[in-house]
């Protein structure tokens, strides 16, 4: 019974890892798929060190000494990071898991004795398999995050960095990982064989994030989320580790779930994101038109809503930079307290990850039936008078509609164009990511509130 307790005690882990991410599914239950989660990963990680129980002092002062430099920085970063720069935190937490998993494989290759697979230089075949995997996913991981995390963060223009040749150059380090996993497998299992593989692996998740714009960043997000499942998988298999097998296996596969979601709510074609992707931090050239619009201000605003009888808000990337979650709840609650219907409407892909506007506004304690996601709540932009869009630009944009040039062209969006009033919070006319300028500015129905999103609902309450 002792001997079969671990295995035991790691589907219980699984099970609790699968019963989080069910939870996750929905904001209301989402603390309690966390509390899941903790639990598992708790049980998990108990369970490993009870199978270290007849190990010297010297492996357990390591492993303790591990576990404080990790956990420290963790609890530090979690204390200190703002709600708003969750998706770059995300990036950095994948890079991690890549490198890690990096790390692994490297020790098992070199010590095959250690993990019971073999001597070196004659390792058992089906774990060349594994750790080959491990590395090379862990490595394309560990480089396509940095990438992101640099341009999520500002560090990197979000724009696309289009190499020449860059397709061919791809495609030559992709059959070169295979040939030296080959070789491995057939011919030599040389430490330089090794290296070489995870150096092109580094090269090739460099290259494969660079020219991917910040148009498609959500996307890219859940990708190398998947992509780190699949790596701690293979080394759940070197290790023999059933947690980490379940666990990887769980992650690799919801994270390519998500990516399909956001590719299907941006009508985007996975491999066509992952080959060059769309979307930068300026327009396009020319893309930015000199026609009047009608400007307002925050008094302008605040008279319109307080008459409204129903608002719906539309939160964006913009209202995410602006850090404005907590004056637009208050300004919400101050026209709910006139009377006023108010309701969110968050688009699939809108911000810089997948349930990023979600989570924002859960920080800022907005009720959870308030929040509608795009197929819930589009029907209802005919009845509104009223929508208030703020930051958001190419996920309101009616050009996704009507422009077979556009790049977001058959992207489903918001109907904000169908409210009484459309009032635009932005800082300038400037376009979206994907360089589209949003005819919607120059309707007669309306009007732009140029300024800082959280200013902006500030001079609102006020007028409110």
């Amino acid at each position: 019974m002792a001997h079969n307790l671990p295995a035991l005690l790691y589907v219980v882990a699984g099970i609790l890892f699968i019963l989080a991410l069910r939870g996750l599914s929905s904001p209301e239950s989402s603390r309690q798929g966390n509390r899941f989660g903790m639990i598992g990963m708790g049980i998990a990680v108990l369970t490993t060190l009870f199978l270290l129980e007849n190990k010297g002092f010297g492996t357990w002062f390591f492993i303790l000494l591990a576990v404080a430099a990790g956990a420290a920085p963790g609890v530090y970063i979690a204390r200190r990071i703002p709600m708003t720069a969750m998706p770059q935190l995300v990036a950095a937490f994948h890079s991690l898991v890549g490198m890690a998993a990096v790390f692994v494989a490297w020790a098992a290759f070199l010590a095959p004795g250690a993990f019971n697979i073999g001597e070196p230089g004659d390792i058992y075949l089906p774990s060349v398999v594994e750790m080959s995997l491990g590395v090379a996913i862990g490595a394309i991981t560990f480089s396509g995050s940095v990438i992101a995390f640099l341009k999520l963060d500002g560090r990197m223009s979000g724009k696309p960095i289009i190499l020449p040749f860059r397709h061919a150059i791809n495609l030559g380090l992709a059959l070169f990982i295979v040939l030296m996993i080959g070789m491995l497998m057939t011919w030599e299992q040389s430490p330089t064989t090794f290296m070489l593989m995870t150096l092109a692996a580094f090269a090739l998740g460099f290259l494969i994030i660079i020219p991917i714009g910040g148009a498609d960043m959500p996307v890219v997000i859940s990708m190398l989320n998947s992509y780190s499942g699949w790596a701690a998988a293979g080394i759940g298999f070197t290790l023999e580790n059933m947690a980490l097998i379940i666990t990887g296996a769980l992650v690799g596969s919801s994270g390519a779930i998500l990516s399909y979601i956001m590719c299907k709510g941006m009508n985007r074609g996975f491999i066509s994101v992952i080959l060059g992707g769309f979307g930068g931090e300026e327009a396009a050239p020319g893309g930015v038109e000199e026609r009047p619009v009608k400007q307002g201000s925050a008094e302008d605003a605040a008279f319109v809503m307080k008459n409204a009888g129903k608002v719906i808000i539309v939160p964006g990337y913009g209202f995410a930079v602006a850090q404005a979650q907590h004056s637009l709840k208050e300004m919400a609650d101050k026209l709910k307290a006139e009377g006023v219907e108010v309701k969110y409407a968050v688009h699939p892909v809108a911000g810089r990850m997948p349930g990023h506007m979600n989570v924002l506004l859960a920080e800022a304690q907005v009720p959870y039936d308030e929040v509608f996601e795009l197929e819930d709540i589009n029907a209802e932009f005919h009845t509104a008078d009223v929508a208030f869009v703020v930051g958001a630009n190419d996920v309101t944009n009616p050009a996704a509609k009507t422009d077979k040039t556009s790049p977001i062209y058959g992207m489903p969006i918001l109907d904000v164009e169908f409210a009484g009033t459309v009032l635009f919070v932005k800082r300038s006319m400037a376009s979206g990511y994907a360089g589209v300028q949003n005819e919607l500015f120059f309707r007669d129905n309306t009007m732009m509130l140029f300024g800082d999103a959280k200013k902006m609902c500030e001079e609102i309450v006020k007028a409110l």
